[in-house]
Parts: C-alpha cells; structure tokens; sequence
C-alpha cells in the first residue's frame, strides 16, 4: 500500500482491498471474541455482561447463551508445563494451563502509577468499586513527583485516599519507582499486573495491561488471559571479568540477532520474543534485585511477559527483608494497614514452608534460546536509537558522551556504589552526570554512606528518587546530545530532542562520564580491575533491612499496640498464634 490508496477492510471476511476491488491483504481476528468486544463496547463490559448472563441462564436452568462468540480451547498435548504455565494455572485451579487458553487466573498483586492512576481511578469508578477484590493494590507516584504540574500536584493529593479507603496501599511522592517497591511486596508463584509496560515480577509473573484491564483486576481480582507461548533463555557458562549482569541483558537479543530470530531493521521485522513470554533459567542464585534487571528488560524485547528460575535461598532472603520494610510501611502510617500486614502475614506463612515451582522437563517452549556467558567477553550496549540495536562496547568506542544517567528501575544499590569507586578522587567528570536511586531507602543509604559526597565531587546532579530522565516527561538532556544511560529504552526523542542514547550498565556509565566518551575494551577492564574488582564484596550488598538494627520502627508513628492484629486481619481464633 501507498500513502493515499483507497482501502475497504473485510472484517468478518479477514481480507482488504483495494479500488479496484483485488485482494491485497488477508488477515485473521484475534482474540476470537473480538468481534463482540466491538459490539458489547470493550472487552471489559463483554466480560461483565456475558458472566452475568451465564449466570442468570444457569439459575433458570437454561442453556449456555448460543449469541456469544466463546473462545475456543487449544488441544492437551500431553506433555509437561513450564513455569509460567504452572503459575498461570495454579492462579486458576489447574495444573496448568496450555498457550492459546483463555482464561481468568487471580490477581494476587495489582499496580499502579501515577499517569495511568487517574485513569485506573475513572475506570474504577465505573466499576462501582469500593473495595478491592485483589490482595494488594498500590498506587505510586514515580513518574510526576519529581517536577509536577498544578494537575500532577493534585492527583498526588487525591489519589492515595481513594486508593487506600479501598484497602490499597499508597505510596508517597519522593518514595522511588513503581516496580522497585512494587516487586518488594510480590509472593512467590503468583499472579499480578501493573498499569505500566515494565511491571515485569521476578517473583511470581506478571501481565502489564491498561489502566481498564488493571482497574478490571484491582476490583473483581481476576483479569481476563489469552495465554501466550514461551521462550526459554537458558544461560550457560560463567559471568567473565568486567562483564555485569546489564550486559548480560543485551546478550540476549545480542544472540537472538546472531541467530536470526530477532532483526533490528523495522520492516519485515522478526522478533522471536513478541508477544510470548520469556522464560530463563541458568542463574538461580541471583539475588532478586540482580533478577530484576533480567526481569524488567523483557518489555524491550515486547514480550507479554517473564519468569526466571531463582533459588529458594535467594527469595527467602529477600522475603526476609520484605517483611521488615513492610512493618516499618506499617509504622509510619501507610495505609492501608490491614492489607500491608496481610501481606507481612503471607509472607511468613511462606518461609516457614519454603516451595518454589518448577517447570517440568518435559514442557514444551515455542524456542529456546542458549546464552554462553564464557563467549561474552565485554560489556554489550543497545546503540541509538533503539533498544534492539545490540552492539558490543569495542564497536562504539571513543563515542563522544555528552550527558550520564544513572538511574531507572534497572538499577539497584550496587550500581551507585560502584559508579561512586569509580569516581571516586578523579574531579569532576568530563560529561554531565544524573544520579537518581529507585527509592528512598537507596538515597538515604547511599548517603549515610557518603556516596553522594563523592557524586557532588564529580559535578553530578542528584534527583528525587523516582523515574526522571527515563520517563522523558520530567527533566530532558539537551537537544541533539549523546547520552550514555542505565534507563530502559533510548526511543527517538524519549530523554532529549534529536538525542543519541546508548544503554548500558552502571559501571560502564560511570566510566563515560569520567572519560567523556566511550572508553576501549582495555581502558574499561583497567579500571574496573583497579577501582572495583578489590572491593566487589563490599560494593554489591543489596538492602536486607530485617538486618538493619532499628529498621522497623525507624519513623514510627504508629504505636505498635495500634495497629491491626494478624489474627484479626486473617480471621484466626485469638491465642492460636501466641
């Protein structure tokens, strides 16, 4: 087709024409109810109407109604589930559930962010939603704290109280990233979803969706499911030295385009990964934040969502942690109490019987796909401007840098530690440097540290905890600049007008900044073997706050006697729990 052609499309047919009437397209219509989503107004009202219906026939002893188009099952293959199979289908009652099955598994998890909240709120209203139905809701305020507008000021007023007078938890502007408080509050083996393409859970698995979808599974606890097909990314091999797990992240489109599964070209573009769900194992003693970053990076790749195989050390001692941050959430008077404690409550009722699921050897993926990490030999960088645009760091090197962003949902407090070693005594870094943590937690230990010290050495300029140069919406670089950043995407115009962005790791930003370009392969593993090798250890200790004297209490304003009693929140007979 050209710019300006006349077009008839066949909906029910599945074809289009052109004037003259020949066929120059066909197509098929999916989901299969698609058509009468159109007619009912949305998928949401036809899955209200047609439950309501189903309903009242079956109280009336009649037939299932013959007027709605139902989806059809895909046929048992025999064999075994992957993970996220068996995720899916314990979230429905079944073993299983195989790719192509519509399905409506339990939301156990739901979040929300801040420019999709007022949103999530109206479809709420519509709903006539006064109470949750899903386990926990959060509503964030990451994307619009930072530098609001008089309409951002007033959501921040507004929407926690809606939210938590429906049993939600509400975070505080100036608290940090939707996913990066989000994923603390997560159960093993379940289901979730978030009104934010990188709600991507590495505990459990998780859907992102719309702010209609994600109202639709705050208020009923449930939400509609076409599940897709799986691709395994099995790691092999040993992480080789200067090599970081954000590389580790580029390798895998890196070895998809190798293997011509995933082009970076946009027509007739291939992409393996679209639209099904990434599936990794190989890494199991990951901690969880480090998971994360494999996690999180799955929407680059479009997938529909991601599980990645941990140890049941490593979630036992992020739970651990968990449970501490949401008592002092308790103590400082977040709200809702009732659900935060909950949440306390089924955390510990899983640590004391720790089981993980797990994908049986006979499951069936629609891929797989094998990353060698003794073949990755140097940091892996996604190249302006487009998140597929792998290269390998020799391949860019003496790139002038104009700007630094260290921050996003990608990073986590061994990033800042390190970028700090590395900047450690050098002055003022030869690019502009952003420092901006996930949370606040993350600031406040990085400057009881006196991390920050050295970042205002350097010349940086430190933000509020939360999205900034990410989202695009708050600060921006300036025009036409080349930037090197730890965020998610680099799209066309995203963090500056007419700006090149790379992405890459915390370590080799720092480098960048110090450089004022992108350093060569030697330069790069001199200093990592000077400056953060010896001091590895100490630099990439994660935040464990049940191991933090005090932690609890820490700004407590909520005397402990008052508030909710687990026995009560869980309907359990007094004195059973003493």
């Amino acid at each position: 087709m050209n710019t300006g052609d006349v077009i008839k499309i066949y909906p029910y047919e599945g074809k289009i024409t052109n004037e003259a009437g020949a066929t120059i397209s066909t197509f098929s219509l999916k989901p299969e109810t698609i058509l009468d989503e159109v007619r009912a107004g949305g998928r949401i009202p036809l899955l209200i109407g047609r439950s309501l219906t189903d309903k009242t026939r079956h109280a009336l002893g009649l037939e299932a109604s013959t007027l709605f188009t139902r989806p059809t099952m895909p046929s048992d293959t025999g064999k075994g589930y992957t993970l996220a199979q068996k995720m899916v289908g314990k979230a429905c009652g079944l073993p299983g559930v195989r790719p192509g099955t519509s399905c409506d598994p339990i939301m156990t998890t739901v979040g929300s962010q801040d420019t999709t909240g007022p949103m999530t709120r109206d479809e709420l209203k519509e709903l006539a939603c006064l109470g949750f139905s899903a386990d926990l809701v959060m509503q964030s305020f990451c994307h619009t704290a930072a530098y609001p507008k008089p309409v951002d000021i007033q959501t921040h007023h507004q929407l926690p109280d809606f939210f938590s007078t429906r049993g939600g938890v509400a975070l505080r502007p100036g608290d940090g990233i939707i996913h990066s408080w989000l994923n603390r509050m997560l159960l093993p083996d379940t289901v979730g979803t978030g009104g934010d393409s990188h709600t991507r859970f590495p505990l459990g698995i998780s859907f992102p969706a719309g702010s209609g979808l994600v109202a639709f599974a705050a208020a009923l606890g449930v939400m509609p499911l076409d599940m897709p097909e799986s691709v395994l990314v099995r790691f092999t091999g040993e992480l080789q030295p200067g090599v970081t797990l954000r590389d580790i992240v580029n390798a895998i489109p890196y070895v998809a385009i190798q293997a011509g599964k995933l082009t970076v070209e946009k027509q007739n573009k291939k992409n393996v990964f679209n639209g099904r769900i990434m599936e990794m194992e190989g890494l199991p003693d990951l901690k969880l934040e480090q998971a994360f970053e494999l996690t999180d990076a799955t929407a680059e790749r479009s997938c529909a969502g991601c599980t990645i195989k941990l140890s049941t050390e490593t979630v036992a001692e992020y739970l651990r942690s968990n449970v501490a941050l949401l008592k002092n959430m308790a103590a400082r008077g977040y709200s809702d109490a009732k659900t935060i404690l909950r949440r306390v409550a089924k955390m510990e009722q899983w640590l004391a019987n720790p089981v993980l699921m797990e994908a049986d050897k006979d499951a069936e993926y629609a891929d797989i796909i094998t990353v060698n990490l003794n073949e990755i030999k140097e940091p892996i960088v996604a190249a302006p401007n487009d998140p597929d645009n792998i290269k390998l760091m020799s391949e860019c090197a003496g790139d002038k840098i104009d700007e630094v962003f260290i921050g996003s949902c990608m990073t986590n407090i061994g990033h800042y530690r390190a970028a700090a070693k590395i900047l450690e005594g050098a002055g003022v870094a030869k690019a502009k440097l952003w420092i901006c943590p996930p949370t606040r937690m993350d600031e406040k230990q990085l400057r009881d540290e006196g991390m920050y010290g050295i970042f205002a050495a350097s010349g940086a300029r430190t933000e509020m905890p939360g999205c900034s140069l990410c989202m695009g919406n708050q600060a921006r670089v300036e025009d036409r600049a080349t930037v090197f950043s730890t965020s998610t995407r680099n799209f066309n115009n995203r963090m500056g007008k007419d700006a090149r962005v790379y992405l890459g790791s915390a370590e080799l930003a720092a480098v960048c900044a110090l450089l004022g370009r992108i350093p060569t392969v030697e330069e790069y593993l001199a200093i990592v073997t000077e400056k953060i090798n010896p001091f590895a250890g100490d630099l990439y200790r994660y935040l464990n706050f049940n191991e933090i004297a005090g932690f609890e209490d820490e700004g407590r304003v909520i005397p402990l006697e008052d508030l909710p009693k687990i026995e009560d929140i869980l309907g359990i007979p007094s004195g059973v729990l003493s």
